[in-house]
């Protein structure tokens, strides 16, 4: 089966660390589309002073699918932690960039370096364009950047109503489009709905491409609330956040977390006012979807994330069920 898996941050490189070891058994083809509109850190660091994409959620991806667990990718995770221009940055952030500066191509230094660890799989951006997210909040505020968004929204005086990209017209790479339109199974999430999910989608062809592709679609339901994106939200109001973008309804699944994290971690989060998302499987199931729902924690870390091997467990079931049909 083709699989295309859609979106940035940690959510998706904990995906991807899962469903690597499907390959080439049971996946024929696994893709990555990944958000470049990080403007934190060290990747905000590199688009600001070298105007290239933010490379760090690639990096974070490229990682993830290395076939081995070795030395060379231990170097291209590490980050510096003194040095008055290097502390900060990631090695791999700035292997990149040199890359890019060098070949004078994103997509390039992308392939070089998912050749140099050997990744099962193939990483693409949503563009190779620098890209600014901009939302209006319903305080009438206008912020731009997504650190800036997520910063604004911990504020707690007002939500997201809108969000788009600065320039509206960037174009998606072709690789991007063909692998959607060739997908068996699109995966959007895990991760943060509104800096790591959405971006991809707002891409004008990633969403035509992702209409127009017959491929079953599934999102993944985050575990806990994000503070300041989307505090209260239930599974069924992700849902309709993704199809407010869009235009439209697309989803065909949505899977679900039942588990419920230990006292000591649930308390940890609402410190931050971040709490677990409601799985409201009556209103998804209202709203047309299919809906997979288990407890997909991972209990070995002391935070309300997936368990990748959980994960990958059910998106076998997923294919099975599609085979089925």
């Amino acid at each position: 089966m083709k699989v295309v898996a859609m979106g940035g941050g940690t959510g998706l490189s904990n995906l991807l660390k899962g469903i690597k070891h499907l390959v080439p058994e049971e996946l024929k083809d696994l893709t990555a589309i990944v958000t470049v509109s990080d403007n934190g850190g060290s990747s905000g660091r590199i688009r600001e002073e070298l105007n290239i994409p933010a490379p760090g959620d690639i990096r974070n991806c490229i990682t993830a699918l290395a076939e081995d667990e070795d030395i060379l990718t231990e170097v291209f995770k590490y980050r510096f932690s003194e040095g008055e221009c290097l502390k900060g940055h990631s090695f791999g952030n700035l292997f990149l960039s040199v890359l890019t500066k060098i070949t004078g191509n994103f997509l390039e230094a992308i392939e070089t370096v998912s050749d140099i660890l050997k990744i099962k799989g193939q990483i693409v951006p949503s563009t190779i364009e620098v890209v600014d997210l901009v939302a209006k909040f319903s305080d009438g505020s206008v912020i731009k950047g997504e650190t800036q968004i997520t910063e604004y929204g911990k504020k707690l005086i007002a939500k997201i109503e809108k969000i788009w990209l600065e320039p509206s017209d960037v174009k998606a790479p072709q690789e991007a489009i063909q692998k959607i339109l060739q997908a068996e199974l699109i995966i959007l999430g895990p991760g943060s709905l509104y800096t790591s999910i959405i971006p991809n989608l707002l891409v004008r062809d990633i969403k035509n491409a992702i209409l127009e592709s017959n491929a079953y679609k599934i999102y993944i339901c985050n575990v806990m609330t994000q503070y300041g994106e989307t505090d209260g939200y239930t599974a069924s109001d992700h849902v309709k956040a993704l199809y407010d973008v869009v235009g439209r309804p697309f989803l065909d699944a949505v899977i679900v977390n039942t588990g419920i994290p230990e006292n000591k971690i649930i308390e940890k989060y609402m410190e931050e006012h971040s709490e677990p998302v409601v799985a409201d499987i009556g209103n998804l199931v209202r709203m047309g979807v299919k809906v997979y729902a288990k407890n997909l924690l991972n209990t070995s870390w002391n935070l309300a994330r997936h368990n990748p091997i959980k994960l990958a467990s059910l998106i076998m079931e997923v294919i099975h069920d599609l085979k089925v049909k």
